[in-house]
């Protein structure tokens, strides 16, 4: 692949291995920058072709051979002019709306990103702007073409306007916002086809071949659409749409399945047309800054690594929480619940991240197959270390809040769970005995992610009469949020000044805002960027997938199996008592609930 990127791009220390490592990464130029962010100067590099990454896994052992071919140097200033010429002025709406013809050179490459259910919120919301955003940071490849795939009948300009809505400029860079606005606006396309139909992927096919205009084409397909759609739709762009002479790579949202068997079912299909390496399967909240510099705090600062484990750790907590409920999702959250949405996947993958292992290197495999080993090493889930909950209606200041219930979409006798709580435990060397405890909730009194690490009590503290009888606040702990309002922030015993000897609770804290002036992508900037640079690291391999689902499939069916009812809170409450028990069940203290939660 042919990669321009301007510095504002991060670029990976395992990318080069990943690249060359990966069958689907066929085509790589190396760039050295100048010292104008937006002008580079292309090194020699050597193209290597691979097996076309459209073909099942046993047609590719059937074609084998590699070609060599050498990108010539080219000058700074004309790998932008051909765009600049091409997107000069034009005096009717028609001629503004329609194709960009990039300068051809068959030694090129370009890359063609198609939304598929391009007119659904997801596609609206985050990765249409996703995409702006990579090409105001000047990461998108030069060559590249948007279309967007839905039922929906749309124009060309339909789509603009609707997409122009949704894109906004970061507020530390916002020069030339509506210039570069309306240049990625032209990039956009749209075919109207139905997810089963090979003759309209066949279509879009060939208008995608016309903006490839003979290059080297990579193609990306990002699935938009219920699960329940998924195949239909991979099976039609793999057969007939994916690319003759680059790669083509799917990325798959969640959820994946329901439960072992679905997930192993739809792994299973997918596999029918695509290789393991074409299959993204994104988990957004991998993509999260502070997600993200987990590694990073533990393994590049002395002062943690030591620390990690069950000698000085006395439990970890894993918290999500909304304070809105549903809000007219609850026919899709109905066939879900709380535990299927968030625990079985976004934080069960933190905790993985959290919990690994040192691996051998920053490689995409490495890393995942220590994740997958914490996920081997952990008990079984039982029932009596679950508890499950239910927003009820509640009225507060004058103002009436509905019930889960109440949401048209759901079943008035839904026991589907809005709030769960749960305790897993790692049965390895490092972390026996620790209690690693989530929390995800609806319709509770505040919104955040975070990540709680309680530490052991000072043994023989000396300033124990100083403290009290109350030791969980003299803990230490590390807190690191995820959202909103990212910080790391550490709490310890300080004394306070002045002639007595009296102590507080202080943190140290590291406040993103205040410390960076830049703002913090969105995750699936950043995931978007990952899959089209071909770097797996923070997409879910399958035999992730399959651990994941065999640690919460069981005690999922055990709930539903005994119809286990939800204990009902109030919308804006803390939720369930319960889970209070179930945390003191361990000798914790939920650390969301004390007088730390404040900036």
């Amino acid at each position: 692949m042919t990669t321009l990127y301007s510095t504002q791009c991060r670029l990976h220390p395992s990318l080069p291995s990943s690249f060359s490592s990966s069958s689907s990464s066929s085509f790589i130029q190396c760039v050295t920058f100048s010292s104008s962010p937006k002008r580079f100067v292309a090194a020699e590099a050597s193209l290597k072709s691979q097996p076309a990454s459209h073909l099942t896994p046993l047609q590719t052992h059937q074609n084998h051979g590699a070609t060599a071919a050498t990108v010539a140097p080219v000058e700074n200033d004309t790998l932008i002019e051909g765009l600049e010429s091409k997107l000069s002025s034009v005096t009717s709406l028609e001629e503004s709306l329609g194709e960009v013809d990039f300068e051809k050179d068959e030694n090129e490459s370009t890359v063609s990103i198609t939304v598929v259910g391009a007119s659904g919120d997801l596609a609206k919301k985050k990765i249409f702007p996703a995409l702006f955003a990579l090409y105001y940071e000047g990461c998108l490849p030069k060559n590249f073409t948007i279309y967007g795939y839905a039922r929906s009948k749309m124009t060309n300009a339909e789509l603009r306007n609707m997409v122009s809505k949704t894109l906004t400029c970061r507020i530390d860079r916002s020069e030339n916002c509506s210039e570069k606005m309306d240049e990625f606006l032209k990039r956009c396309f749209y075919h109207s086809g139905q997810y089963d139909s090979p003759e309209n992927f066949a279509a879009l096919d060939k208008k995608l071949k016309e903006h490839e205009g003979g290059r080297i084409s990579n193609r990306l397909y990002y699935l938009s659409i219920p699960p329940n759609i998924f195949i239909d739709a991979v099976k039609c762009a793999s057969l007939s749409a994916s690319s003759g002479n680059g790669w083509t790579r799917v990325i798959v949202e969640k959820p994946f399945g329901r439960d072992s068997d679905s997930s192993a079912a739809l792994t299973r299909s997918l596999k029918q047309y695509l290789t393991e390496d074409q299959i993204f399967r994104i988990d957004h909240y991998l993509g999260k800054e502070l997600v993200e510099n987990l590694s990073v705090l533990r393994f590049s600062n002395l002062i943690f690594e030591p620390l990690w484990s069950r000698q000085y750790i006395r439990n970890v907590q894993l918290i999500f929480s909304e304070d809105f409920g549903t809000e007219g999702r609850g026919g899709y959250f109905d066939n879900y619940g709380i535990i299927r949405d968030i625990m079985q996947n976004h934080l069960l993958q933190i905790l993985a991240l959290f919990a690994m292992e040192t691996p051998v290197s920053l490689d995409a495999e490495d890393i995942r197959n220590e994740k997958v080993k914490v996920l081997r090493s952990m008990r079984p889930i039982q029932l009596e270390d679950v508890v499950v909950g239910q927003y009820k209606g509640h009225t507060r200041g004058g103002v009436t809040y509905p019930a889960y219930t109440d949401d048209k979409t759901v079943p008035k006798d839904s026991l589907t769970p809005t709030f769960a709580a749960a305790a897993l435990f790692i049965d390895n060397a490092r972390w026996d005995g620790v209690p690693f405890l989530m929390k995800a909730g609806k319709a509770l009194h505040n919104k955040g992610a975070e990540i709680r690490v309680q530490f052991r009590h000072v043994p023989g503290n000396l300033y124990n009469r100083n403290i009290g009888t109350d030791l969980d606040r003299a803990t230490n702990e590390l807190v690191i949020r995820v959202q909103p309002d990212e910080a790391i922030y550490l709490k310890i015993n300080n004394k306070v000044p002045g002639l007595g000897m009296r102590l507080d609770h202080s943190k140290l804290n590291l406040h993103y805002a205040a410390r960076y002036s830049t703002e913090i992508p969105d995750a699936y900037e950043r995931l978007l960027l990952d899959a089209i640079e071909g770097e797996r690291r923070l997409f879910i391999r399958s035999d992730e997938l399959d651990a994941a689902w065999s640690l919460f499939t069981p005690v999922l069916n055990e709930l539903e199996e005994k119809k286990i009812i939800p204990e009902y809170y109030p919308y804006g409450s803390r939720g369930p008592v319960g889970a209070h028990y179930l945390a003191a069940k361990y000798k914790v203290r939920w650390g969301d609930l004390g007088l730390d939660t404040e900036q």
